[in-house]
């Protein structure tokens, strides 16, 4: 079950890094809810292994595409986000002072946590692309101009996928020209 939890969260995060097209050292968003992996309603049935499998199998991925992962926490830390300290010194991202745990903050958060080099939480980014596992609302912490993605990957487990890209936005009116 954990191992079909991984290799689903791979996939969607390989299939939203081909069609996103983040550059190196770029962010993407997670927000992962691992109750609704397990079919209880978000917030209520908060799965460490579940939450352990999606990281195992994006974390990878996210790395040999050099990339900044934020792993978005529940809405108990505001949803602020897990970061590697270097990406918030790179965008100027304010840290604050909270560490998350399985009940205020996240499963998954909670995972990243653990496993980042450098961990540090803040409130605020702007990702080039997301993916969002059960729900949870990443719209927030991308770009202003976020594009829908249909991914192959419809559920993680019980939780239903939804993806997006950004795009720059489109200034300038009627003479201006874009690439």
């Amino acid at each position: 079950m954990f191992d079909e939890m991984k290799n689903a969260a791979r996939d969607a995060m390989v299939e939203l890094i081909s069609e996103a097209k983040p550059l190196s050292g770029q962010i993407v968003v997670v927000g992962c809810s691992s109750s609704e992996i397990v079919g209880e309603k978000i917030g209520k049935g908060s799965t460490p292994e579940a939450a352990q499998a999606v990281l195992n199998g994006i974390l990878p991925v996210i790395s040999e595409n050099g990339l900044f992962l934020a792993a978005q926490c529940c809405e108990h830390l505001n949803r602020a986000l897990v970061v590697e300290r270097e990406a918030a010194e790179k965008f100027g991202l304010e840290i604050v002072a909270a560490v998350p745990k399985v009940k205020a903050g996240g499963s998954f958060a909670t995972a990243a946590y653990a496993a980042f080099h450098d961990p540090v939480l803040v409130e605020h980014v702007k990702a080039v692309a997301g993916l969002d596992i059960g729900c949870t609302l990443i719209g927030m912490h991308l770009r202003d101009v976020a594009v829908p993605l249909r991914l192959s990957t419809k559920k993680i487990g019980e939780a239903l996928v939804f993806a997006a890209k950004t795009r720059p936005k489109y200034i300038g009116g009627a003479r201006a020209q874009y690439e």
